[in-house]
């Protein structure tokens, strides 16, 4: 069994990919269409078990838990026991640090769509502006 110190970092490395398909799945635009379909059904089906089954596939919290547990599985990673004991702690530990790597992503994706936004109604100004300045008196 690898180093306490090694077995960490290999959490923070195994959370970036399960962080990037949990985001993928419930944010991106490539998703879209099927996410709908997931939003709609968890609202509409009859049984709660239904309505929970496709709720997972729209909550990014929710969905890495399995993308973690698909994770653990490839990768054979364990925290701190070579046991079950080291799985469960691991995958809890994976969800977490995937979900601090997605709430920051998030963090600077909504930073970068304000200045986008704000560039663009500055643009918008700048444009009328120079129409107000050209229309003769």
């Amino acid at each position: 069994m690898n180093t306490l110190s090694e077995q960490v970092a290999d959490l923070f490395l195994l959370a970036l990919p399960t962080s990037c398909v949990a985001w993928t799945v419930t944010h991106e635009e490539i998703f879209k269409e099927p996410r709908e379909f997931c939003v709609k059904k968890s609202k509409e089906c009859r049984t709660i078990f239904e309505r929970k089954f496709f709720y997972l596939f729209t909550c990014e919290y929710c969905f890495s838990h399995y993308i973690a547990a698909l994770f653990l599985i490839i990768s054979d990673y364990q925290l701190m026991f070579e046991d079950w004991r080291g799985y469960l702690i691991g995958g809890f530990a994976l969800v977490w640090i995937s979900n601090i790597y997605m709430s920051l992503f998030g963090f600077i994706r909504v930073g970068m769509k304000k200045e986008k936004i704000d560039a663009d109604i500055e643009a918008l100004r700048l444009k009328e502006k120079q129409n107000n300045s050209t229309e003769p008196d």
